[in-house]
């Protein structure tokens, strides 16, 4: 790879071969994006003419979008506390304990994130429908919390074991109290990736669409389920005016995450997530 950046023609076939791979993978969202202005929707790209018809029609009355949006918007809020509160449990008892079998546990906390999720949605289906808390916002919550707590978990494990110890031993040795040290030394450090943790589980949750499905009901229906119903059962042009409204919300996630990096001064990393030492358990104490 070196000896071909080294040639002009080798820096020409990178440079084009890049270019044709980011545009593979930005093409269907540039296409989303620029058919929702289009003033007959689906009928051509580039449309013949532009309108903003599509995004009013969102919000005219008897639509069913912006209930979905705040249905949305509400369960993704519940996904990111319960995420944080589990995620911060975890990766603490995973880095900074004796805790016993640490790999097997580290293994069945990431396991939602390789099992099928329509499986996963189908166990959480067998789970809630007993308790008829089928369509409960809390209980769609809750199954979103099941792919979101493991993303948490790994970006808060290398963001703990990206603190330097000898400043939590040293305020403890001072007369610290665990609880001072965690308030005054390990949270605030934390913070960065407490908080790209939060936006990611956010956004999991906002874009989940298999556990939705199990778990909603015919009152409740998130954004992802709604876009499913509509082009299930219709063909509505509205659809790709709300695609381009999650699209966004993405991209403002990740900038906001590079943001907050950038702002806690681990920018020159040159990612989004916390790289440092890489997550794993083989750093500190052997696993179990």
């Amino acid at each position: 790879m070196i000896a071909l950046r080294s040639t002009l023609t080798g820096r020409i076939c990178l440079t084009v071969a890049s270019t044709l791979i980011l545009l593979f993978l930005a093409l269907p969202i540039v296409l989303i994006v620029v058919t929702s202005f289009g003033s007959d929707a689906f009928g051509s790209f580039p449309p013949d003419s532009w309108t903003l018809g599509w995004y009013k029609s969102l919000f005219a009355d008897g639509s069913k979008w912006p209930a979905a949006l705040s249905l949305s918007a509400l369960v993704a809020s519940l996904t990111t506390v319960f995420s944080l509160v589990l995620g911060i449990t975890a990766a603490t008892a995973l880095v900074r304990s004796d805790l016993p079998l640490r790999t097997a546990v580290y293994g069945l906390v990431l396991a939602p994130l390789v099992i099928p999720q329509v499986v996963v949605a189908l166990g959480l289906f067998l789970l809630f429908e007993p308790a008829a808390m089928l369509g409960s916002p809390i209980a769609i919550a809750l199954g979103h919390t099941v792919l979101a707590a493991p993303i948490a978990v790994m970006i808060l494990m290398a963001t703990l074991k990206g603190i330097d110890e000898r400043l939590e031993d040293a305020a403890a040795s001072m007369g610290a109290s665990r609880l001072t040290v965690a308030r005054r030394i390990t949270l605030p450090l934390a913070m960065p990736g407490m908080i790209a943790a939060a936006i990611f589980s956010f956004i999991t949750s906002f874009d989940e669409f298999f556990i939705s499905m199990f778990l909603s009901s015919v009152d409740t229906v998130t954004l992802p389920v709604q876009v499913f119903n509509v082009l299930q059962f219709d063909v509505d042009p509205s659809v790709t005016a709300i695609s381009a409204v999650l699209i966004a919300v993405a991209v403002q996630a990740l900038a906001l995450v590079a943001a907050v990096r950038r702002l806690g001064g681990s920018g020159k990393q040159g990612g989004l997530l916390p790289t440092e030492p890489a997550v794993g358990l083989s750093t500190g104490s052997d696993p179990e």
